[in-house]
């Protein structure tokens, strides 16, 4: 009796051993490769103006001048999904509440349009900074316990809209950079949202992929501080972010702060340019900030500019800039044992021109810098996606939807 007491014990034991094998190792119900983001918006209409049909229907926007040949043609190209970026706060505003039936249905409609082109489809649920045009964003959402619990139920009913969907075809990310747990002297705020936020998608969302990421801004960093043994489920996938080095792919945007605006003209990558050209470049860009900065932050500016530009300014400094972040998600993605494959960074990118701006950033530069990413991205195993489809970062269409005249997209040669 002893002896059948121990043998029942000990097939127990191993049945429970490979159960959790097994989970450990099992893979998403989705699979993704190659993708490139649409736009979220192109016109940014006034909050004012969201109850109004015409205004936002269809949505997400992008489906007023993106067409099933375009999105085949992306499928051509050699990308195997899009990531869908829909506005949240479109839905946490009292001016739609008798349009969200409608908006609803229409990015299903997306996702299905896309899904008929060839393509995966990655839903995400894009919140971003309030502004002029809008009284709700990420801050609103992460600061304030009744507004996250109303993003909870637009979670809940996006996971019901798109449960019916084959979950090898679409994928939910739950949100987009949230902006919190980025300084250190702060108790850590964001585990627990995120085990909220998945529990209201996994409520409606059985059998979906599930998109999660680390807080502040969605980095790398973020990510490998999260503990995913607290998200008790094997179909998910896990993201960040990097637009590393900052100094290049953010030249001129007038959104980012105060210093990246005044920089202009660093070619990619830096050490193509003889010592004298760089020289040249940085010469202008202070006298860019001596003619446009406030007077007490020229100084500072100027100091950040030269720290920057000394982290990239050689071949190895490069590669170590551009990598760290990568190597940081792939070392915490093998001490927790998560496949490479359920990794996926879900943004990166160069800015072709920011709005208003007369700098154009020549498309070789752009192309050198998205290669030299690829390279990296894919020999840690990991899924990307590039942003964008259009806009300031537009790699397809510029600001109005017009056709770019630099064609990125053929000198990438992960997609030859």
């Amino acid at each position: 009796m002893t002896s059948l007491h121990s043998t029942i014990k000990n097939c127990l034991v191993v049945l429970a051993l490979i159960g959790l094998t097994t989970a450990a190792t099992a893979a998403p119900e989705f699979s993704m490769r190659r993708g490139i983001s649409l736009d979220i918006w192109n016109s940014w209409p006034d909050e004012s103006r969201w109850g109004e049909p015409d205004v936002l229907l269809p949505f997400p926007e992008w489906r007023r001048s993106v067409t099933k040949e375009n999105l085949s043609s992306l499928k051509k190209s050699g990308f195997d999904f899009v990531r869908i970026p829909v506005d949240p706060s479109v839905f946490l505003s009292e001016k739609t509440i008798g349009l969200r039936q409608d908006l609803r249905a229409s990015v299903l409609q997306s996702v299905q349009l896309v899904n008929d082109a060839g393509l995966k489809a990655v839903v995400d649920l894009h919140l971003l900074p309030a502004g002029p045009n809008r009284l709700v964003g990420t801050n609103e959402v992460m600061d304030d316990p009744q507004l996250f619990e109303h993003y909870l139920n637009v979670v809940r009913e996006f996971g019901r809209l798109l449960s019916r969907e084959d979950p090898s075809e679409v994928a939910f990310e739950l949100m987009n950079e949230p902006i919190t747990d980025c300084d250190d002297a702060d108790a850590p705020r964001w585990p627990g949202m995120l085990k909220r936020l998945f529990a209201a998608a996994r409520s409606s969302a059985t059998r979906l992929t599930l998109v999660l990421s680390g807080g502040c801004w969605s980095g790398a960093e973020a990510l490998a501080a999260i503990d995913p043994r607290s998200i008790p489920d094997n179909n998910i996938i896990w993201t960040f972010h990097s637009y590393d080095p900052f100094l290049l792919t953010h030249q001129g945007a007038t959104w980012a702060g105060d210093f990246i605006r005044h920089v202009r003209g660093i070619p990619y990558p830096p050490h193509a340019a003889s010592k004298s050209e760089q020289a040249s470049v940085l010469v202008q860009i202070r006298q860019n900030i001596r003619k446009d900065a406030p007077l007490h932050r020229r100084s500072g500016l100027t100091s950040y500019l030269d720290e920057l530009f000394g982290t990239i300014d050689t071949p190895d400094k490069l590669t170590a800039t551009i990598s760290a972040p990568l190597r940081l998600v792939s070392d915490w993605a093998r001490k927790h044992g998560i496949d490479p494959g359920s990794i996926f960074l879900g943004e990166f990118g160069m800015i072709h021109q920011e709005y208003g701006s007369d700098f154009t950033m020549p498309a070789k530069w752009r192309a050198a810098y998205i290669n030299d990413m690829v390279d990296v991205i894919e020999n840690h195993g990991f899924a990307w996606s590039l942003w964008s489809y259009g806009g300031a970062f537009g790699l397809v269409e510029g600001h109005g939807g017009e056709p770019l005249p630099g064609a990125v997209l053929p000198l990438i040669k992960a997609l030859q």
